[in-house]
């Protein structure tokens, strides 16, 4: 795997990690008044992230980009 899915998948795990702790701090700071609406905002970005970085593997890997191994 070169550079070309390299940088990518690091880059969504990245941010992946990012909303994760986004939506831990929001979990620990709002004290209930609020809706909740950012620890779902930030869950959902999330789980798109996710999803994307998802399809970017199973896209590198039908387009050639990716080999297994053995």
């Amino acid at each position: 795997m070169d550079i070309i899915m390299k940088l990518p998948v690091l880059l969504l795990l990245i941010f992946i990690i990012g909303a994760l702790a986004r939506g831990m701090y929001c979990l620990a700071k709002d004290d209930g008044s609020q809706t909740g609406e950012r620890l779902v905002k930030a869950l959902t970005i999330r789980i798109a992230l996710s999803f994307l970085l998802f399809g970017l593997l199973i896209g590198g890997y039908l387009l050639g980009f990716i080999q297994p191994h053995g």
